[in-house]
């Protein structure tokens, strides 16, 4: 009696299994992403896959949707056993996916993108589209235009298009890839929210996420995997973050930066008056002055969309500006070129990696050397000597722990996108600027890698170097910044050091209320 009962509780809780994927192999030249890894996910279920960068997440998810293949394994939706070669497969199986790095046409509009591939025939209604759209977005918190071009908004909205498209597709089981990796805190508060009325509903939800605190927040069980393998699976609500990180690494991790005082000195960077035209040909700038000395970190807070995008871009010479001045170690290079500024002692960390940060059909070989591949001793009357830069982007690879599967010969697009900006991070500290302009420096970077990263631009300030942060995750700014400037609207609203303030102010000025008003809104 006790085995029929055993028997029929294992299966029943087999059948609760809306996802199985069982024994998953996939090599790629050089590597195993995924090393024989089981993962089991419930109907209604939040389950969280955690991982270093590297690890084989997006991998493992892209094999369920249908974009790879796997080697060996089998793959089951609802107890039965399915083929998945294409994305069409796996949305006829009701399996969406919102990507890590956005799959969108930028010279198209935000409702040509989310019906992209669900017209519906040779002609397609955009009216009803967009109708459809703007009441699923008002729905779910992701307000957002129909008729906008991808290439005209911010990466934050680009991310909300994703969601979108998802959700446009009636998916009931739904992976999110690293989904608020450029979200504001408003903006994660809600899509968290939404999780969790969508499981509520029914709905299974696999989230990808390098963010403990948000695992905590909604996920009820968590599949770890390290290097390819698994590693554990855990009742969330049980495990502490310390525990999750430790797991995930390999190692205990340290979420505070060790920040000696530090004296500033000169100004590196001054930025007077300032004035720029976003691209609707409005200002997204307006009357901005700032400085950032030498030996000191100052951080950029403010909700998405708010100028961040269009000062940064003045600031390296991507955006022309209106009126103004921008010095840099005493000389205006307002009117100067990209090129100019980088041979002065400018480097950047983008915000997005793969548009401004890495030609992605180059190796890493060369995109280590990209600002610099011209000069002594990368080159020689004009002919690269490849050994001196193979070692050069080596040394940088090692240090970072970038990984992929040919080493410095891969190409870099084929790195996972937590890689790709350990390259850039790696390129842009290793040239030693003057000036580092670091925008959302740890942007799908595991625990680890963020440790490790956030030590690096700390050292930069340790130097005497002026390191300008801009990150939407204000326990980063909070934890490396030695000055806070606050952006609303694209005007400076105040600049605080940051043992004179604390979150709950800081988010007052992001809205606008200036550090003096604050007594009328009590």
């Amino acid at each position: 009696m006790w085995i029929q009962t055993a028997l029929s509780a294992l299966i029943g809780d087999r059948m609760s299994h809306v996802i199985e994927m069982l024994g998953i192999r996939k090599e790629f030249p050089g590597i195993v992403a995924n090393d024989n890894i089981n993962l089991q996910v419930e109907e209604g279920e939040i389950h969280a896959i955690l991982g270093e960068n590297g690890a084989g997440k997006s991998t493992l998810m892209s094999i369920l949707f249908g974009l790879y293949q796997a080697d060996k394994g089998i793959i089951k939706v609802r107890g039965k056993e399915v083929s998945i070669k294409n994305p069409n497969d796996a949305f006829d199986l009701g399996i969406g996916m919102v990507h890590q790095h956005f799959q969108l046409v930028h010279n198209f509009t935000v409702a040509e993108n989310i019906i992209l591939g669900k017209e519906g025939g040779f002609v397609y209604d955009i009216k009803s589209a967009s109708k459809k759209i703007k009441e699923i977005s008002r729905c779910y918190g992701l307000e957002i235009e129909p008729d906008m071009i991808i290439e005209d908004i911010t990466v934050g909205m680009q991310q909300r298009v994703e969601i979108l498209k998802m959700l446009y597709r009636d998916a009931d089981i739904l992976i999110f890839d690293e989904p608020t990796a450029v979200l504001t805190p408003q903006e994660i508060e809600e899509l968290m929210s939404i999780m969790k009325n969508l499981a509520a509903e029914g709905k299974s939800i696999i989230l990808i996420t390098h963010k403990l605190d948000e695992i905590k927040q909604v996920a009820d069980r968590c599949t770890i995997i390290r290097r390819g393998k698994f590693i554990d699976v855990v009742d969330v609500a049980k495990t502490s973050v310390n525990d999750m990180a430790a797991m995930m690494v390999g190692r205990p991790v340290s979420f505070k930066v060790e920040k000696a005082p530090k004296t500033p000195g000169d100004a590196v960077l001054e930025i007077e008056n300032l004035n720029v035209l976003n691209n609707k040909g409005v200002l997204g700038v307006k009357d901005f002055s700032l400085s950032v000395r030498k030996g000191e970190i100052v951080g950029i807070a403010g909700v998405d969309g708010n100028g961040q995008t269009e000062l940064i871009e003045a600031i390296t010479g991507l955006r022309k500006i209106k009126d103004g001045k921008i010095k840099f170690l005493g000389e205006d290079i307002s009117s100067l070129s990209i090129k100019e500024r980088n041979d002065r002692g400018l480097g950047h960390i983008p915000e997005d990696r793969q548009k401004r940060g890495l030609i992605l059909s180059f190796p890493i070989l060369y995109n280590m050397v990209i600002k610099d591949f011209e000069k002594n001793p990368f080159s020689k009357k004009g002919i690269l000597d490849k050994e001196v830069i193979r070692k050069y982007s080596q040394d940088i690879v090692d240090k970072f722990d970038v990984r992929s599967g040919e080493g410095v010969d891969s190409l870099a697009g084929m790195l996972s996108g937590g890689n790709q900006q350990k390259a850039i991070i790696g390129r842009e500290v290793s040239l030693d600027p003057d000036l580092l302009i670091a925008v959302q420096p740890t942007r799908g970077l595991d625990v680890g890698a963020i440790e490790f990263i956030h030590e690096a631009i700390v050292a930069q300030r340790d130097k005497g170097k002026a390191v300008l942060l801009v990150s939407f995750e204000l326990d980063e700014i909070f934890n490396l910044s030695d000055r806070i400037a606050v952006i609303s609207g694209g005007k400076l609203i105040d600049i605080v050091k940051t043992e004179d303030t604390d979150v709950h102010e800081v988010g007052l000025m992001m809205a606008g209320i200036k550090k003096d008003d604050k007594e009328e809104v009590r």
